[in-house]
């Protein structure tokens, strides 16, 4: 059995294989009207068809724990009960085919309120929908960005009630993982790292500051969600500045944070908190980040990053760099990967539809 194909558990929860699906936005949802951030039918094609291709978990895509913390005007919600009966439908199809539901729960911060990739990406103007952006400094993300609004600190205890009401909703819609989104230059990655928080009260300053919000959310979040089902992380474990940003060896140190908090794994990624930075990219090139935190720390970790073959994620398992691999674009590429991966690594007993069998 090869290890990519190997059960992994957590609390009461069993993932059949180590070949996740990574969130990644689809900014398809209707963006006006009483559907405003549901799933449809194409989040349904999308996710289930990785479910039948052999995904033992399927993370959804960062999904907004409230209106203004949406990146685009299309990205999913889950803040009132119509998107909640979408996602429980979508979970239930998940289930039936073999994988476990996870969802991302989400505020993007300052890079709210913009176009969706395909149509430029970037701010929304005010006569196409802008919403006012939130921050932890009122530093606009880029050149034409507008400057965040300062959140108050009673307005962080607002943000941190609204990821456990979520998260509360996201049970009830059947998901057995949540993940909370402290990566690639949103809200909670904002106030990490020193680059976009400039603040000076108990929500800035130095490491512990910078964490509160972080660890806070997770905390609430934590508070809400069954002791027997898991709770991840996702970070970046690097702004990829020279000097003024976050950092690995700040990873390492909140790792230890977030397991003492009741995180059960870290997701680990890196960039998206500063423009134009200059990024070494290449096959696994993210990996030595998860390696370091899962050599350093007792907190389970999954790599993610130009994952691509088989061979490859094997690999990272078997050298003890990772506890999973997280697949993104190879996964849209490929829904079937893991089916392939299967094949080619002589692994056995991944379930097949009965539909499908006369193919095998």
């Amino acid at each position: 059995m090869s290890s990519l194909f190997e059960p992994w558990s957590s609390r009461s929860l069993t993932v059949p294989n180590r070949v996740w699906m990574a969130p990644m936005c689809q900014y398809s949802a209707d963006a006006s009207g009483p559907d405003v951030g549901a799933v449809n039918d194409w989040h349904v094609t999308h996710y289930v068809s990785r479910a039948v291709g052999g995904a033992g978990l399927v993370l959804l895509e960062a999904t907004a724990v409230s209106p203004e913390g949406r990146i685009s005007p299309r990205d999913l919600g889950l803040w009132n009960d119509r998107q909640q009966e979408a996602l429980t439908r979508l979970t239930g199809r998940l289930r039936a085919h073999g994988a476990v539901a996870g969802v991302q729960l989400a505020h993007a911060g300052r890079k709210a309120s913009t176009h969706v990739p395909w149509e430029g990406g970037g701010p929304l103007a005010e006569d196409e929908g802008a919403w006012t952006t939130l921050g932890p400094s009122p530093l606009p993300f880029d050149a034409g960005h507008p400057a965040p609004h300062e959140l108050s600190v009673e307005e962080i205890g607002e943000v941190v009630e609204r990821f456990a009401a979520s998260a509360r909703r996201a049970l009830a819609a059947g998901f057995q993982v949540v993940e909370v989104h402290g990566a690639h230059g949103y809200l909670l990655g904002e106030f990490l790292s020193p680059h976009s928080n400039h603040r000076t009260d108990g929500y800035g300053g130095d490491f512990a500051g910078r964490a509160r919000l972080a660890l806070e959310v997770v905390e609430a979040v934590r508070a809400v969600w069954p002791e027997d089902l898991p709770l991840f992380f996702r970070i970046s474990a690097t702004d990829w500045l020279p000097e003024h940003g976050w950092t690995p060896d700040d990873t390492v140190r909140l790792a230890g944070e977030l397991l003492a908090r009741g995180v059960d794994l870290l997701d680990v990624s890196s960039g998206g908190n500063a423009p134009g930075v200059r990024i070494p990219t290449g096959p696994g090139y993210q990996v030595p980040f998860a390696a370091r935190v899962k050599a350093e720390t007792e907190l389970p970790v999954a790599a993610v990053g130009l994952i691509t073959e088989p061979e490859q994620a094997a690999k990272i398992l078997e050298a003890g760099e990772a506890d999973a691999v997280l697949l993104g674009r190879a996964l849209l590429r490929e829904p079937y990967w893991p089916r392939r991966a299967a094949r080619e690594l002589g692994a056995t007993g991944l379930p097949l539809p009965p539909q499908y069998l006369r193919a095998h």
